[in-house]
């Protein structure tokens, strides 16, 4: 008989808007419990979730699975790297980039149970100046966004937006100086609105900022925006939104396994959404095959019937988990007001 293998599950209580008391209440439901052993710890300031992760490689734990968003998944994911534990998600955050781009349900109940048949795989991920990304990083627009974003206090995918409507169209491109490694070095340089490396394909919320791009490949697809006018900036939007923005004539894409940015002056970047200032020069890498993740091989851009699809089983069984919350807090209630009156005797 196979022993048991042992899961943690990390819990950010502050990100997404899901309820995570209603997950928690899921996992023990539907974890395969012949299958696995675990244990729930909640997160309680930022970089705990990287501690406990760290903590888990350490004791040999087999599976470490970030409840939370893109900031929770890269804290987990960071502390992974080069290790035998792998990576699960349940997805519960406003972008959700790699889970969206690995195909994980955002359901949690569909999560879990990918949790109980699939898999670990190895997968790529990048580092930009010595922080590691999953999904994304970039300098200009995005980075700049992000920042307003992170700034703002607000979350979820309206916000963002709001930000983008903000800035978007009033933002000064900058000049940035190429250093393209592969098997044969280049140099190039560019005015750009932003550029961006990407080791999955999208942001998050099915923004895709390159359709192209794999996390098996030991590639980057850097995807360098041009700048642009007030009545390309619509189209581009909808390219950005169904996977076809490396059609528009002010994009530019390359795959590479480095690349080392300089421009001017100091200013922001962001790594998987979460931004920070750094200097002239930004080093990226990809470093191939570096993580375990629970998958089930699928990744890249769903069709529009799947899409539909998996929305509408998101949202019945969304439903389903409220309802038995509602159930479970009236009865909570009944028995509470019950002993009250029970007391009053």
């Amino acid at each position: 008989m196979h022993s048991k293998k042992n899961i943690v599950f990390i819990v950010n209580p502050i990100s997404g808007t899901s309820s995570k008391r209603t997950i928690v209440n899921q996992i023990d439901k539907y974890i395969d419990n012949q299958l696995f052993d675990f244990k729930v710890v909640d997160t309680e300031y930022q970089g705990h979730a990287r501690e406990i992760a760290q903590d888990a490689v350490e004791k040999g734990v087999d599976i470490v699975c970030a409840i939370g968003g893109d900031g929770t998944v890269n804290e987990v994911a960071s502390a992974l790297v080069h290790s035998n534990t792998a990576l699960a998600i349940i997805p519960c955050g406003s972008g959700n980039g790699l889970a969206r781009h690995l195909r994980i349900p955002r359901d949690a109940i569909r999560a879990i149970k990918l949790i109980n048949k699939a898999e670990p795989k190895l997968i790529d991920y990048g580092v930009m100046n010595d922080h590691p990304f999953f999904c994304t990083c970039g300098v200009g627009l995005d980075a700049f966004i992000s920042q307003k974003f992170a700034e703002c206090g607000k979350r979820g995918f309206l916000a963002y937006i709001e930000q983008v409507l903000k800035y978007a169209l009033n933002y000064n491109p900058e000049f940035y100086e190429l250093d393209v490694i592969n098997e044969q070095s280049s140099h190039v340089s560019y005015k750009a609105a932003l550029i961006a490396c990407a080791n999955a394909s999208q942001y998050g919320n099915n923004v895709y900022i390159a359709p192209g791009a794999s996390v098996l490949d030991g590639l980057m697809d850097v995807i360098i925006v041009e700048p642009y006018k007030m009545l390309d900036a619509t189209q581009m939007g909808i390219q950005i939104m169904n996977g076809t923005l490396h059609k528009n004539s002010h994009v530019k894409r390359f795959k590479c396994k480095s690349l080392k940015i300089k421009r001017k002056e100091h200013g922001p970047v962001h790594f998987d959404g979460d931004p920070m200032t750094t200097g002239e020069v930004i080093e990226v890498s990809i470093v191939n095959k570096g993580l375990y993740v629970v998958y089930d091989g699928k990744e890249g851009i769903r069709n529009f019937g799947e899409s539909i699809q998996n929305t509408v089983k998101m949202y019945y069984n969304n439903l389903y988990m409220k309802s038995g919350q509602l159930i479970e807090d009236g009865s909570n209630r009944g028995r509470k007001l019950l002993g009250i009156s029970k007391s009053e005797k």
